[in-house]
C-alpha cells in the first residue's frame, strides 16, 4: 500500500509539516510505504500511485489554508474513487477556532475517499511574534493517532 501526506505549512514554526512527518514515520514503522510531500511538490501526474491520501493545513479563519485548498481543488476529477483518506489539522484551542480537518475530510468524501479514521486536531499555541509550538501532549497525540490510523489501514487491506 503505498499512502500520500500532503500537508501546507504557513508559520516559519513548521508546526503542521511536523505533523505530517511524524504520520510517515507511524506509517513507515509499521510497514505502509508513505510520502510526506508539501503540497506543492506533489506531482498531479502521480496521484494515481496512491492508495491512500492524508491531507492537513492549519486552521486559517476557520477553514483549511488557501494552499491545501487549492490543491484539493486539483485533485477533482481524478480517478480517487475507493480509495481512502483522513484529515488533520493544526489549530489554536478556542471555542470559535473552526476546524480545518473537518473541511478537508468533507472535501475528501465528495471526491469519493472512504475515511478510514476520525480527523485529527492538534492544538497549537503561541510562542511569541509569529512563533508557535505544541501546547503539550499534542505531537505525542499526533503519533499516537497515526500509529492507530495505520493499524486502521493495514486491517481494512
Amino acid at each position: 500500500m503505498k499512502v500520500l501526506i500532503a500537508y501546507d505549512t504557513v508559520s516559519p514554526s513548521q508546526l503542521t509539516k511536523a505533523v505530517a512527518m511524524a504520520i510517515g514515520d507511524a506509517f513507515r514503522e509499521k510497514g505502509i510505504d508513505a510520502d510526506v510531500l508539501y503540497f506543492n511538490d506533489v506531482e498531479k501526474t502521480k496521484l494515481a500511485e496512491y492508495e491512500c491520501f492524508i491531507v492537513g493545513a492549519p486552521t486559517m479563519a476557520f477553514r483549511p489554508s488557501k494552499g491545501i485548498s487549492q490543491f484539493l481543488d486539483s485533485m477533482r476529477g481524478e480517478a480517487l474513487s475507493g480509495k481512502r483518506g483522513a484529515a488533520f489539522d493544526t489549530q489554536v484551542q478556542t471555542r470559535i477556532s473552526g476546524n480545518a480537518a473537518k473541511g478537508i475530510e468533507k472535501r475528501l468524501r465528495e471526491m469519493g475517499l472512504e475515511i478510514f479514521s476520525p480527523p485529527l486536531v492538534v492544538y497549537v499555541q503561541g510562542k511569541g511574534k509569529n512563533a508557535w509550538e505544541f501546547k503539550a501532549g499534542e505531537l505525542e497525540k499526533a503519533k499516537a493517532w497515526a500509529a492507530e490510523a495505520a493499524n486502521a489501514l493495514l486491517k481494512q487491506g
